[in-house]
């Protein structure tokens, strides 16, 4: 089977391996069919940053768990790369009780068992019975490598998936899958940014930094808006600007990607800049008892904050990965019932075959589609 790879920086193809075949009573295989291009996978398709990556961890000038994460030799390619699907079920095992073949699924990009102490508390991320499958311990993931277990990238011909019946869930009848394209990291990051701190502060002020989650910033404004907050949204890029007002936001164009530009008073600020100058006026921009969500990657050993600056306002900052499962039913049902228009953020939609060369434009979110199977 096909199976898109990293192989370097500017470079993708298609690589042949194995098909995998059921392996227990409670896997699924499933056929991706729609294929969306995190925000964070921008980072090796446009900046040569294995190396300096590789050299910084041993100078520590990066914090040693990255090196948990993707390895010693970070983006070492060739790796199957993307971990943001829709998918068709085409095979069950005898234990699957709640999916069939033919079934279009959501599939979540870290693996999950479902009953673990951390499952159970909703840190699906930090699955602890998945991650003693994958070297690093440290997350059990799609399109990471391998140092994140052998389950492969999602731009491919099959996937098996363990746990199908608590991993993979459904999209809703009459859902387009290509609105959902993201639902399976950065659409339900950009949900737990805003919509778990709107239910405790309705009509809240919320502030949103973009730039660097490219596509995670812009859901996270469309969701809040559509909530009720009154959203502000700042950005170097004019599209994204655009794209954020048509979703309900009021915007400014900024010079330096996560500026907060003299800004304050905020409930929440979501920091999708990605980069620790967003963190800082994030947090100077709350207000007393203000949330600052990051979203993004803090590699360097020595992020800088101003504690005493949270200390006199009360302060929250809260970073993690994503834990998409515990998210996925309300998510998937409030765009069933509202109609959500997250496909608004999707700027280049293309053709599963033309993968290696449209999976690294320098586009804001990248959806790759082909057609379903006919199973019935």
């Amino acid at each position: 089977m096909r199976e898109l790879a990293f192989v370097r920086t500017g470079h993708l193809r298609w690589l042949d391996r194995p098909a995998p075949t059921l392996q227990a009573s409670t896997d699924a295989l499933v056929r991706p069919f729609v294929a969306s291009r995190c925000d964070g996978d921008t980072l090796p398709l446009h900046r040569p940053v294995s190396w300096p990556m590789q050299a910084g961890l041993k100078l520590g000038l990066l914090a040693p768990v990255i090196g948990h994460i993707v390895g010693p030799r970070p983006f070492k390619g060739p790796f199957g790369i993307g971990h943001e699907c829709i998918a068709q079920v085409t095979a069950t095992g005898s234990d699957i009780t709640n999916l069939a073949v033919g079934d279009i699924v959501v599939v979540p990009w870290a693996l999950s068992c479902g009953v673990c102490p951390q499952c159970q508390r909703g840190l699906t991320a930090k699955c602890s019975t998945m991650c003693e499958v994958s070297p690093g311990k440290t997350l059990a993931a799609f399109g990471f490598g391998p140092q994140c277990g052998p389950w492969g990238g999602m731009v491919t011909d099959t996937l098996r998936i363990p746990n199908a019946d608590h991993m993979l869930v459904k999209v809703p009848a009459g859902v387009d899958p290509l609105r959902v394209a993201a639902a399976s990291d950065n659409l339900a990051d950009a949900w737990r940014t805003v919509v778990p701190a709107l239910r405790e502060r309705p009509g809240a002020r919320i502030l949103v930094l973009g730039g660097g989650g490219k596509s995670i910033g812009l859901y996270a404004a469309g969701l809040a808006a559509v909530h009720g907050a009154e959203v502000e949204y700042t950005d170097t890029d004019q599209d994204r600007l655009t794209i954020a007002a048509d979703l309900g936001a009021r915007v400014h164009a900024v010079t330096k990607r996560g500026s907060a530009a003299g800004r304050s008073g905020y409930d929440i600020v979501v920091e999708a800049a990605s980069n620790p100058r967003g963190l800082r006026e994030g947090l100077r921009a709350l207000a007393p008892g203000g949330a600052c969500v990051g979203t993004g990657y803090y590699v360097r050993a020595n992020t800088k904050l101003p504690v005493m600056d949270m200390y006199a306002t009360s302060a929250t900052l809260q970073v993690g990965v994503s834990h998409v499962r515990p998210a996925l039913p309300e998510l998937l049902a409030f765009i069933a019932q509202t109609g959500f228009e997250a496909e608004r953020v999707t700027t280049l939609l293309a053709d599963w075959d033309d993968a290696p060369a449209a999976y690294q434009e320098r586009a804001t979110k990248v959806v790759l589609h082909r057609l379903p199977l006919n199973l019935n």
